[in-house]
């Protein structure tokens, strides 16, 4: 049986993550990207970051520039961005791709745990987010759209699990 922690992946500063070391936590996994529209949900998940994380929530942001290279700037760029502009404290991945032949196998497992709209496995867009339960496994994917407030009810019934 494959959980979350079974991958590994590189920090925003290139030093490799076994995802492991969360173990135990709630997750919450998005894609993100620096020049979309939905860029101001860094402030939303930075928010979720501060108000859960004592309870065991990690958010973490794995940057993409697959969608309309929105994300064209390297990993330092990235980083700073996100302090500078949302004061994000919650851990950034290094840049990846989530779909096609170079996707991350975290991604295609993600997806794969739940897929989308009409069962597709491909993420659509920056902001896909992934609730992942303290076990290790994928819970819910939400998509785009829904902002990190509206994702509080089912994070907090994640930690009372």
């Amino acid at each position: 049986m494959t959980t979350v922690y079974d991958f590994e992946a590189l920090a925003i500063d290139g030093k490799p993550v076994a995802l492991k070391t969360f173990q135990g936590k709630v997750l919450l996994i998005v894609n993100t990207a620096s020049a979309c529209g939905f860029t101001p949900q860094f402030a939303g998940l930075e928010q979720l970051h501060e108000s859960h994380g004592q309870q065991g929530l990690v958010v973490l942001g794995f940057p993409c520039n697959q969608f309309g290279a929105q994300d064209a700037g390297s990993n330092p760029e990235i980083a700073g961005f996100c302090q500078r502009n949302y004061g994000v404290t919650f851990p950034m991945m290094a840049k990846i791709e989530v779909n096609g032949a170079g996707a991350h196998p975290l991604y295609l497992w993600l997806a794969g745990e739940a897929p989308g709209l009409l069962g597709s496995k491909s993420i659509k867009w920056n902001f896909t987010k992934f609730l992942v339960g303290k076990d290790g496994r994928v819970l819910k994917r939400y998509a785009p759209t829904d902002t990190p407030a509206s994702l509080a009810k089912d994070i907090q019934a994640a930690l009372a699990a």
